[in-house]
């Protein structure tokens, strides 16, 4: 996995007034808390940590900040956005210590979907039900994401938390249930259609009897409609 760093400046005012004139500045205001230090505030480059943002690694992943020369390891823990402005409100990041287990939510990425039974065999859709699953595990052995086999999935079936296939280290934090992580559906109108051709089937499987009985009915009648014709010719003569 790529180390992802980013810069961070350390701040000496705190207070709503103080973030409005920072984040007018083009700064967003943070804090770095967690360890044996106490929690600091800091503020960072709003744009350059905007377009880190989208970048799914970043918020699961070990981080390296560098603060006044320092290096620290760190995880993204929250992010406060403004309600209808892409505008970072504020930040909040986690020192992290190697030799204790953290807990963090990483994404799912789902492969070999085309390839299952499921939409192969009956075009189903396959629905990405659960798209992260919160995990357990020491520092070394956080995974950027999980990934989720799909070729075995058949129509009817779904795919668990439980079966997933975790990298070594890593646990899932225990949880009441166990949830869905994906499932495949056959839409509503392959339903329908493929009802339909049944239907039509059956309706022509039922009709070739009865076409074949009046197929076989027609010479007959066409003899007795022709002994009528030949009867009222002999009461003539």
């Amino acid at each position: 996995m790529a180390t992802i760093e980013f810069t961070a400046f350390a701040r000496a005012t705190e207070g709503r007034g103080a973030s409005r004139r920072m984040r007018r500045a083009g700064k967003a205001p943070g804090i770095v808390y967690g360890g044996m230090a106490k929690p600091t505030p800091i503020e960072l480059d709003h744009n350059a940590l905007f377009h880190a943002l989208r970048n799914e690694a970043f918020h699961s992943s070990i981080l390296t900040m560098k603060l006044d020369g320092d290096v620290t390891k760190v995880l993204l823990r929250d992010v406060q956005m403004h309600p209808f402005r892409n505008e970072i409100l504020h930040v909040d990041f986690q020192r992290v210590d190697e030799s204790r287990r953290i807990h963090i939510k990483v994404p799912l990425h789902f492969v070999n979907g085309e390839s299952s039974p499921a939409v192969k065999l009956s075009g189903a859709i396959v629905s990405h039900v659960t798209t992260e699953v919160d995990i357990s595990c020491l520092p070394k052995d956080l995974p950027e994401f999980i990934e989720v086999d799909l070729s075995e999935l058949d129509v009817g079936h779904s795919i668990h938390v439980s079966a997933l296939k975790l990298p070594a280290g890593v646990t899932v934090v225990a949880q009441k249930t166990d949830p869905v992580v994906a499932t495949a559906v056959v839409p509503r109108a392959q339903v329908e259609t493929d009802e339909e051709l049944a239907a039509a089937a059956a309706a022509a499987e039922a009709a070739a009897p009865v076409a074949g009985a009046e197929a076989a009915a027609a010479p007959a009648a066409e003899k007795a409609s022709e002994k009528k014709e030949e009867k009222k010719d002999d009461k003539k003569k």
